[in-house]
């Protein structure tokens, strides 16, 4: 029996090759990832009070920039060298996200969870000036185990914890690494917890670091000139070859800390005042 002059075969079979094609065309726009429209529209159409889920979505080198996250679930999603200047991405879920290469000017992250996160070489400012007003802010969120690199100068990470975080350079005969050490200069990290952190070669001069929990944080090499430590706990901390010139450690506890090669002692302040200073190893 036939349909027209073909056998009834023969359209089934043209049916077939037309479904395959329409599913051709289809999923490579399924494979290439949401659009930054699509994902400001997903934003916006959130409900007060709810998450939006994008875990594991592919949000490489999007325009995201002054996008209000509200609080979504971003973790192990590929934000590679997406733009989040001014993004208020604040209690946002980014454990185990992609955040290398970002651009975080004016980027808000106050309560984000981004344990085990990597964000190496952010962009954090327009130039090469710091402009505080530019710093993101990490106030209260926790980065423990992440691997990160770069400028963070006047960033807020007060209250936020670091443990176990790496900061140093990874390339330790890297030339550019060592030029471009992790900047915390004049950053304000009151009363985070840097527990043993590894903190190598970067530069914190002029950092609040007040009531700072840094037990067995390694800081060799670190620039710690001018910084506040007091009140901080640094039992354990491996100081060695660090520039202390005009710190404070007032009140610090320093049980155990290591100050071989340490340069600048002579003016460190506050250390009658720090308690355990007899146990320095030098």
């Amino acid at each position: 029996m036939t349909t027209g002059r073909f056998p009834r075969f023969a359209v089934a079979l043209l049916g077939l090759a037309m479904l395959a094609e329409a599913f051709a065309v289809a999923l490579p726009a399924f494979a290439a990832g949401p659009s930054a429209r699509d994902i400001a529209v997903l934003l916006y159409k959130t409900a007060p009070g709810a998450h939006p889920a994008m875990s594991g979505r592919d949000l490489r080198r999007l325009d995201l920039a002054n996008l209000d996250f509200k609080k979504a679930d971003l973790s192990k999603a590929n934000l590679f060298g997406a733009d989040l200047s001014g993004a208020n991405l604040s209690g946002t879920d980014l454990r185990d996200a992609m955040l290398d290469r970002v651009t975080l000017i004016g980027a808000k992250l106050d309560f984000a969870n981004l344990d085990h996160a990597s964000m190496m070489r952010p962009s954090t400012f327009t130039d090469l000036r710091f402009l505080r007003a530019e710093a993101p802010s990490f106030k209260s969120a926790t980065l423990r185990g992440v691997n990160f690199f770069g400028s963070f100068a006047g960033s807020n990470f007060s209250g936020a914890d670091l443990t176990d975080s790496v900061c140093a350079p990874i390339n330790k005969t890297g030339f550019i690494e060592y030029i471009w050490r992790t900047d915390f200069s004049s950053a304000n990290l009151t009363g985070a917890n840097l527990t043993r952190a590894d903190m190598t070669q970067s530069r914190l001069s002029f950092a609040v670091l007040k009531n700072a929990i840094m037990r067995d944080v390694v800081l060799q090499e670190a620039d710690l000139s001018g910084a506040d430590l007091s009140g901080a706990d640094l039992s354990g901390a491996d100081l060695r070859g660090a520039d202390l010139t005009d710190a404070n450690v007032t009140g610090a506890n320093l049980d155990g800390v290591m100050l071989h090669d340490a340069k600048g002692l002579e003016s460190l302040k506050g250390l009658t005042e720090a308690h355990n200073s007899e146990k320095i190893i030098r």
